[in-house]
């Protein structure tokens, strides 16, 4: 009975003082305890509603935030405490525990916890734990936890864990995983693993894993592995494994998936359905309106494909059961062996082919 009493009392307290917009402080308005609106102060400060704050350095409890935005000022640099929300003020510094969430209307820099998620307008940096999600309009970096996912405007760095997806609108880098996906606008690097995918806008770099596919629009390097495809817009480095396809303009690496295709292919290529190298590109000449092929595709490297089709130049071993180039310096093992330049008796040959008399022009 007693202490629903003192709680009683307390509640009584705590109202009647934020009605004053300054708030008190016990033994100042500097220092010690604080009740209400206080814009400055050191120890232990209990707000409603936070507005115009300055500074406030140590402890700090709110319930809600102030509708205007242009009223959530100031840094708390110490513990926030949010019952049920820590927002209120432009930065926060330290630790950050909202039952609901914890925010700031610019950067949060250390430990923040929040029931549904945390979130910035600007920076987030530290370990943050979102039971939702976390997001920041600016850069996210540190450890980040978010329930259903974490993103960011800017940058997005270090381990980075969501139970959907991880986005960031510019670098993505670090230790990513998200159930479903994870995507970066810019450069995507370090461990990476996507539920049914992964992709970059331009450049995805160290291991990559995604359930479904793997993408980048221009280069992919390193170790990368799709449960159906991989394609990059320009270039694939590295160790490419796939359950499907592989594909990229150009490819200079250990690719193994039943399909392969790309303009200039370098390395070892283990492609058990089709390995295609060179689109034959079709173009009208001359007043006459005559078609004409344009073959321009290279190989270079160790093919193993039930067929390999290289509409250009082959420099290497190819080993299947079809094997077809329009020019080589190299060999070809295989049921069928077909070299376009060769003369007529030598184009199509069993077991193996090479070119015979001069080189074509």
């Amino acid at each position: 009975m007693h202490f629903r009493n003192i709680v009683t009392a307390i509640v009584l307290l705590f109202t009647s003082i934020i009605s004053y917009s300054q708030g008190v402080g016990i033994p100042s308005k500097k220092g010690g305890i604080g009740f209400g609106n206080v814009p400055s102060f050191i120890g232990v400060r209990f707000n409603f509603i936070d507005k115009n704050v300055e500074k406030i350095n140590g402890i700090n409890v709110t319930m809600w935030q102030a509708k205007e935005e242009g009223n959530q000022t100031g840094t708390v640099n110490g513990i926030s405490l949010g019952l049920p929300l820590a927002l209120g003020t432009a930065n926060k510094n330290g630790i950050g525990i909202g039952i609901f969430g914890v925010g700031a209307t610019k950067n949060l820099s250390g430990l923040n916890i929040g029931g549904l998620g945390v979130g910035a307008g600007r920076n987030i940096t530290g370990i943050n734990v979102g039971g939702l999600g976390i997001g920041s309009g600016g850069n996210l970096k540190g450890i980040n936890i978010g329930g259903i996912g974490a993103g960011a405007g800017g940058n997005v760095v270090g381990i980075n864990i969501g139970g959907l997806g991880i986005g960031a609108g510019g670098n993505l880098s670090g230790f990513n995983f998200g159930g479903l996906g994870v995507g970066g606008g810019e450069n995507v690097s370090g461990i990476t693993i996507g539920g049914f995918g992964l992709g970059a806008g331009k450049n995805l770099k160290g291991i990559s894993i995604g359930g479904l596919g793997v993408g980048a629009g221009e280069t992919i390097n390193g170790i990368t592995i799709a449960g159906l495809g991989v394609g990059a817009g320009k270039e694939l480095k590295g160790l490419v494994m796939s359950l499907l396809a592989a594909g990229s303009p150009k490819i200079k690496a250990i690719a193994i998936a039943p399909v392969v295709g790309g303009e200039s292919v370098n390395g070892l290529i283990v492609a058990p359905i089709h390995l295609l190298v060179g689109p034959i590109k079709k173009f009208k000449h001359g007043d006459d309106g005559e078609t004409r092929e344009e073959t321009n595709g290279t190989f270079k490297g160790v093919s193993v494909s039930i067929f390999t089709k290289v509409n250009g130049q082959q420099n290497g071993v190819s080993l299947g059961l079809v094997n077809y180039t329009r020019k080589i310096k190299g060999v070809q093992f295989g049921l069928i062996n077909i070299v376009k330049e060769n003369p007529k008796g030598l184009r199509i040959l069993p077991i193996f082919n090479m070119r015979f008399g001069k080189k074509s022009e």
